[in-house]
């Protein structure tokens, strides 16, 4: 008997890919036997992450639409039209028992391709806003997991299951290790500290609110973790200096996300769905800055999610610059509102998301058989 065989598609960004890796780890853990291919978009960091994560990876010339340029735009039928004949090649050829789309490029014509061969799919979707790709195939997806609930309005109820997003669980295990945090980053355990990330690649206005409001910060004697992502960081060195303040650390990435979370005592970040289940599981006083520059403004109302349930507190990207920087210091100041944050977003925390997720693909798997 030939071992079961599992197809997914996950790329695009981190927060697409960790959790697809995510979900294949635990497919492993409970049927270790069983086969695992990923599809992803050519050129996209998912053809470098999967392969260092132990997977095959197969790319499609896929890519999204280019906003402002209709000539970058003009060989989007081909590359749409030679995607999904090489996904269905895929799928002849690897015969899948089941696909699972985690979001990305190579979902739409993977998960589409699966429709028209019979194979049963599973979408993961992260956002509390469904994509439009996602919510066209949704109409046919054996299974659709979300994070966040009123996800009917997107998908056929009957299929929804309220899953949680799949973390990287050595990211969010904090337990007891606020001391070797503040050790590693050179850090007075006994300081109030705040942690900003922007995510690998940054975000342009959690850095120009914290370059402009950094003495306000050091003038409370509050310690700052400030992570710039790799576009900012030699910009943000050249103005300030690799070490402007004693009480100031300024990285380009956090190579230890688990020391800089137990660390702080507030976190300032951007609201994808990926990040927003760590800081749930890690039970934090959050502050939560959308990003403006995604589709159909998803961030947002990811945020929204939270705040409705006094778990964040939400401040707009056009007005952080101004107000961002004393709302983290009159929270870090306010021990009740901290408290009753933390116990908030706790209540949120969906732990095991990728365990159960992975059940739910071995049982189309065995439905197919």
């Amino acid at each position: 008997m030939r071992p079961t065989r599992i197809i997914i598609s996950g790329g695009g960004t981190g927060g697409h890919i960790f959790p697809a890796i995510s979900i294949a780890n635990a497919l492993k853990r409970l049927e270790p036997g069983c086969e695992i291919l990923f599809v992803g978009a050519l050129g996209r960091m998912e053809m470098d992450m999967i392969p260092a994560a132990g997977y095959k990876i197969i790319g499609l010339n896929i890519a999204g639409i280019q906003r402002g340029s209709i000539v970058k735009n003009l060989a989007l039928p081909y590359k749409m039209f030679d995607s999904m004949r090489k996904a269905l090649k895929l799928i002849t050829d690897f015969k899948p028992d089941a696909a699972v789309g985690v979001g990305g490029y190579a979902s739409g014509p993977l998960l589409l391709a699966a429709s028209w061969k019979n194979v049963p799919y599973l979408i993961q979707e992260q956002n509390s806003y469904a994509g439009v790709t996602n919510k066209r195939l949704g109409k046919k997806a054996a299974k659709i997991c979300v994070a966040f609930d009123g996800m009917d309005q997107f998908f056929p109820a009957a299929r929804i299951l309220k899953t949680g997003n799949p973390v990287r669980k050595d990211v969010v295990d904090i337990e007891n290790k606020h001391f070797a945090g503040a050790e590693l980053l050179k850090l007075d355990p006994l300081k109030k500290t705040i942690l900003v990330t922007g995510g690998s690649l940054g975000a342009g206005t959690l850095n120009k609110s914290l370059e402009k409001h950094l003495k306000d910060i050091t003038d409370q004697d509050v310690q700052l973790i400030w992570q710039t992502g790799k576009y900012y960081y030699k910009g943000i060195i050249e103005r300030l200096g690799a070490e402007p303040h004693p009480n100031v650390r300024i990285l380009e990435f956090l190579n230890r996300m688990d020391l800089a979370y137990a660390a702080a005592d507030v976190i300032i970040s951007r609201a994808g769905a990926g990040t927003i289940a760590e800081l749930c599981l890690i039970k934090k006083p959050v502050i939560l800055v959308p990003s403006p520059n995604v589709a159909e403004d998803h961030q947002t109302k990811n945020a929204l999610a939270l705040v409705k349930n006094h778990a964040a507190l939400m401040i707009a990207d056009r007005s952080a610059e101004d107000t961002l920087v004393k709302a983290a210091l009159d929270l870090l100041n306010d021990k009740s509102r901290c408290e009753a944050f933390s116990e908030n977003i706790g209540k949120m925390a969906l732990p095991n998301a990728d365990e159960i997720i992975a059940n739910e693909v071995l049982k189309l798997t065995r439905r197919a058989l």
